[in-house]
């Protein structure tokens, strides 16, 4: 998924004024500070015109140590006043992007599987990590950087204009044009900085897949194709990235030319007007200074146009997920969940993925308390029922019922807390086995944890590993067997003690005679709760009080 066109200059600054309004209270200080620090930068080069005039051409030493430390006074006080500015705004910075990112996590994590279906990881991961973080340089450093040299430019300007206003012409007659050079690179930097951001993604989820997949890729004898990928993919970030240099060294070498024809055309002016008797050479000494000092601050806030434009990318990029509409809104005066185990009812269900249906008529009811199997073969959907019943997705038509009420009027953090679901490939941190198992609970205790595994069948491997729960499971779960990967999610889930539990394909890596067994701990662990068990093995079904099959979208008993 590609991120759609940068907005209109000031349109994605505007989405960024509710993370910074509750800031502004800090920024007088940060201001303040900062006006100090470019005051004592600016009267630098007047102190060194009062000491070529003043002491030098007067050959008075008394000036001269005064002027000594003078210089040396301002030029200490700015570091410190500059430091003291940057760690403010930095700070400052910092804590609005933090916001940022728990806004960007917070609105994820209330968006359907569909969605993950069809967003690469690697394209997610990039707009999380190198565009937020794009976008905290230039709120932590660059606008920072903005604002002193907007200080500095004005101030400067007005002394240039107080010592020679003749020469102040003189010295920035060609300042528009180089203005207007760096700005005409503008959009095409933009778009080659969207270009370059795309390739990066592309690379991202390229490695992404190769690495999760890479049992895959060396089994299957694919190790120079996929180098040969990778090649491609990078060659295109490269080719991207040399476009962008390029320009952006074009768009600061012609405006640098033509500032320093600038100085050049200073210079020969206050070289004749000294020769006339008609400036010291204090004067044109420090106008020189105020006009080099003058070149940084234009081209910082040149170069802020460009890293702007840049920014203006990554903004579209993150807003671009925030404007993801969750496809579950949480009910807006939430039901009461009823007490104790309920029954589920699927009241004429239907579901379509785009355009192909996946449920065309789902009608049954579960009774609560009880041990019900959903049968059906490899993509019927039963999968998709089971999230329908934690309202992970909500059905197109039709209404999934809690007892009598309908799931879409009960809170969501409510709705899943009394109905949990139990993944057919479960994700393990990675992390310990306690911490996997006890995962999302404050504190459970290890007795209760050691009960939840005891009950999931994990006695045989906590017995073999000589740090028993305190074994790290490795990235994903893979120091593990798939067996085991589904038995301490199983224990995850009994340690919540659900009201109703969702198992999805639970036993798909067990062998039949450790499927009976985990049933039957499942009910003794959960006595009352309603059970509910997704497969494609009539075995597992067997076991069941009740079964409903699921075939091309319609649902019948037995």
């Amino acid at each position: 998924m590609h991120a759609s066109p940068p907005p209109a200059p000031w349109a994605a600054y505007r989405r960024l004024w509710p993370y910074l309004r509750p800031y502004l209270p800090r920024l007088p200080a940060v201001m303040l500070v900062s006006l100090m620090a470019t005051a004592l930068s600016l009267a630098q080069p007047y102190i060194s015109k009062l000491m070529i005039d003043g002491a030098l051409m007067r050959h008075d030493m008394g000036v001269l140590w005064r002027v000594a430390g003078l210089m040396l006074g301002a030029t200490v006080g700015s570091y410190v006043l500059n430091i003291a500015a940057s760690w403010l705004h930095v700070s400052l910075s910092a804590a609005m992007l933090f916001d940022i990112r728990v806004a960007v996590l917070s609105h994820l994590q209330k968006l359907s599987p569909r969605f993950f279906g069809r967003f690469r990881l690697g394209d997610l991961m990039s707009r999380l990590n190198s565009d937020v973080s794009d976008i905290q340089r230039v709120a932590g450093d660059t606008l920072l950087a903005a604002l002193a040299n907007l200080l500095f430019l004005a101030g400067s300007i007005a002394l240039m204009l107080w010592l020679d206003w003749r020469l102040f012409v003189v010295g920035v007659v060609l300042v528009p044009l180089a203005v207007g050079a760096f700005l005409r690179a503008q959009k095409r930097l933009t778009e080659l900085s969207r270009q370059m951001r795309e390739a990066g993604a592309d690379i991202g989820s390229m490695l992404v897949d190769t690495i999760m997949g890479m049992r895959t890729v060396v089994a299957l004898g694919a190790q120079t194709r996929e180098r040969e990928r990778f090649a491609a993919a990078n060659d295109g970030f490269v080719r991207a990235m040399l476009r962008m240099q390029v320009t952006s060294f074009l768009s600061g070498a012609v405006p640098g030319t033509l500032l320093s024809a600038s100085t050049a055309g200073a210079m020969l002016w206050g070289g004749y007007e000294i020769t006339a008797g008609r400036m010291t050479i204090g004067t044109l000494v420090a106008f020189l200074a105020y006009q080099q000092r003058l070149f940084a601050p234009i081209q910082g806030l040149l170069g802020l146009s460009a890293t702007l434009a840049q920014t203006r990318v990554a903004l579209a990029r993150i807003f671009e997920l925030m404007d993801t509409a969750p496809e579950v809104e949480e009910a807006a005066s939430p039901l009461p969940l009823p007490a104790g185990p309920c029954s589920i009812h699927f009241d004429h269900v239907r579901l379509s993925h785009g355009r192909a249906p996946v449920l065309r008529d789902a009608d049954f009811t579960i009774p609560a308390g009880s041990f019900c199997a959903i049968l059906g073969p490899s993509g019927a959907g039963k999968s998709t029922m089971a999230d329908l019943m934690v309202r992970m997705i909500d059905p197109d038509g039709g209404r999934v019922m809690l007892g009598d009420t309908d799931l879409r009027e009960v809170a969501l953090d409510d709705l899943r807390r009394a109905v949990l679901l139990v993944e057919q490939t479960p994700f393990l941190f990675n992390a310990t086995l306690y911490a996997n198992i006890a995962f999302g609970l404050n504190d459970p205790g290890r007795d209760a944890v050691i009960a939840a595994a005891h009950d999931a069948g994990l006695e045989a491997l906590l017995s073999r590993l000589p740090q028993g729960l305190d074994t790290p499971v490795g990235e994903r779960g893979l120091a593990l067997s798939a067996g085991e990967r589904q038995r301490v999610a199983l224990a995850r889930a009994l340690l919540r003690r659900p009201e109703a539990l969702i198992l999805d394909e639970p036993t798909a890596a067990l062998d039949s005679d450790t499927e009976a067994l985990i049933a039957a701990s499942l009910r003794r662990a959960l006595p009352h709760a309603t059970l509910i068990v997704i497969t494609h093995k009539p075995a597992l079904a067997a076991m069941a009080d009740r079964v409903i099959t699921l075939k091309d979208g319609m649902t019948t008993y037995g």
